[in-house]
């Protein structure tokens, strides 16, 4: 398989255009993750089925949160997209993530050409309610069978806020 943290990097983020690898198709109880040290993706643990991501879920290559990861992306598609893809997406907020105690950001995104939409989606507010209220719910309780109260989404910021959270991440990455 190849490093993505070598032949990719985060993308153009002053234009909101970066680049994501995809992790974990949506509705999969799989939690994949990329295993950086060995270059491979991973399968860390099978969740209970109730908990199936809401969202495809994925990374953004050479950047690392605040918990020592690649910074996660959501991202919003109207069918599944399969683990080990990478695809250019916009940016269209972020949702600013507690997890034990650790930021754990998510990076929320469309495809950068969504021909099926007709790029209809340019910012959160262009998501169904429903919709952010469901992944809401799923990131405050998707923990709580094993560590009830661990995980909390405290807000919802928008394009801006989220190229800075990029940029920081990046920063991070540079100086490991």
């Amino acid at each position: 398989m190849t490093d993505f943290n070598k032949v990719l990097d985060a993308g153009d983020v002053d234009n909101g255009i970066i680049n994501v690898v995809v992790e974990i198709p949506e509705g999969s109880a799989h939690k994949i993750e990329w295993d950086r040290k060995n270059a491979l993706m991973k399968l860390d643990r099978v969740e209970p089925q109730i908990f199936a991501k809401p969202t495809n879920y994925g990374f953004i290559p050479q950047t690392l949160d605040e918990d020592g990861d690649e910074l996660d992306a959501l991202i919003i598609t109207r069918t599944p997209l399969p683990t080990g893809i990478y695809m250019e997406a916009r940016v269209i907020g972020v949702m600013k993530f507690v997890d034990d105690g650790e930021v754990d950001d998510k990076i929320v995104v469309v495809p950068a050409d969504d021909r099926d939409t007709g790029n209809a989606i340019q910012s959160l507010a262009d998501l169904p309610a429903q919709l952010i209220k469901q992944i809401e719910f799923h990131f405050n309780h998707y923990k709580d069978l094993k560590k009830a109260g661990t995980t909390k989404v405290e807000h919802w910021g928008d394009i801006e806020e989220a190229k800075q959270v990029i940029r920081e991440s990046q920063q991070r990455w540079k100086q490991q």
